[in-house]
C-alpha cells in the first residue's frame, strides 16, 4: 500500500512538473525562432506571473524578459518593489551567473595564493597593459587572497608571445609576477597548449572591453585598475552579503 501511495505521488509530481518544462521550452523554442542568431543558454520562470528569463548569448552574454507567447520582450534591470528593500534581481542574476563561470574557470587561469587563500579575485590581464602592472603593486599589498589570473593579450602580437612563454613556464604565478614586477619574460623553449582562445570567449562572455578587469567571488566586476584599499573595501563588503 505505501509503496502503491509512493508510486501515485511520483505520477502526480511528474505530471504537476510536465507543463513548467513544457512552457519553458516553448518559450525557448519560440525565442530561438525569432532570434535565430542568438544562442539560448536557459529559459526559467521568474516571481512575476507570465514573465520568464531567458538567458542568452550574442556578442555577449544577456539576459531578457517575455511574455509566453514572446509578444514582449524587453532587456534590462527588473527591481523586485515588493519589501521595504528594492531588490534588483537582474544584477542579482548576473553575479550568480558570472559567479559560476569563473568558478567553472579557473583552469585556464593563472593561480597565486597569499597567506590563507580564503578570499578571491579573478582578473583578465594583458603583459604589455601597463594599468596591469600598476594593479600588480597593489595585489602584492594584500594577504590571504586567491587571486586567479585569465592571460588576454589584446594589445599586441608581442601580447601573445609574452602570454604563452608565462603559461608555459614552470611556475606560472612567478613567472607572471616577474613579468608584471619587473618586466622580466621568461626565458624558456617549452612549447603546451594554452588557454588564450578560451579566455578570449570567457571575456566576450562577460563584455569585457579592456585591461585589467577585476571580478569578485560572487561575480561582481569591481572595475579596471582599482588601488589595494578599495579591493579590500569591496572584498569585505562582499564578504557581508
Amino acid at each position: 500500500m505505501a509503496r502503491s501511495l509512493v508510486v501515485v505521488l511520483g505520477m502526480l509530481l511528474a505530471l504537476a512538473a510536465a507543463p513548467l518544462r513544457a512552457d519553458e521550452a516553448g518559450v525557448k523554442a519560440a525565442f530561438e525562432k525569432k532570434f535565430p542568431q542568438a544562442t539560448v543558454e536557459s529559459v526559467k520562470r521568474t516571481p512575476f506571473a507570465g514573465i520568464y528569463e531567458i538567458v542568452f548569448m550574442f556578442t555577449d552574454q544577456k539576459i531578457a524578459y517575455a511574455d509566453e507567447k514572446l509578444n514582449f520582450i524587453f532587456i534590462g534591470d527588473m527591481i523586485d518593489v515588493r519589501g521595504s528593500d528594492r531588490l534588483n534581481l537582474t544584477e542579482g542574476r548576473r553575479g550568480e551567473l558570472a559567479s559560476k563561470t569563473l568558478q567553472e574557470s579557473t583552469a585556464l587561469a593563472i593561480k597565486r595564493v597569499r597567506g590563507n587563500g580564503k578570499r578571491v579575485l579573478y582578473t583578465f590581464e594583458d603583459p604589455n597593459c601597463s594599468y596591469c602592472r600598476k594593479l600588480q603593486q597593489e595585489l602584492v599589498k594584500m594577504t590571504d587572497i586567491t587571486i586567479y589570473t585569465f592571460l588576454w593579450p589584446i594589445l599586441s602580437p608581442d601580447s601573445v608571445e609574452k602570454s604563452k612563454a608565462v603559461w608555459c613556464a614552470k611556475d606560472r604565478g612567478k613567472a607572471w609576477d616577474d613579468l608584471m614586477t619587473s618586466g622580466t619574460v621568461p626565458q624558456n623553449d617549452r612549447k603546451c597548449e594554452n588557454p588564450l582562445a578560451k579566455n578570449n570567449e570567457l571575456a566576450r562572455r562577460f563584455g569585457v572591453r579592456g585591461t585589467p578587469a577585476i571580478y569578485l567571488k560572487d561575480g561582481r566586476q569591481v572595475g579596471g585598475y582599482v588601488a589595494a584599499e578599495k579591493l579590500e573595501e569591496a572584498l569585505l563588503a562582499a564578504s557581508s552579503k
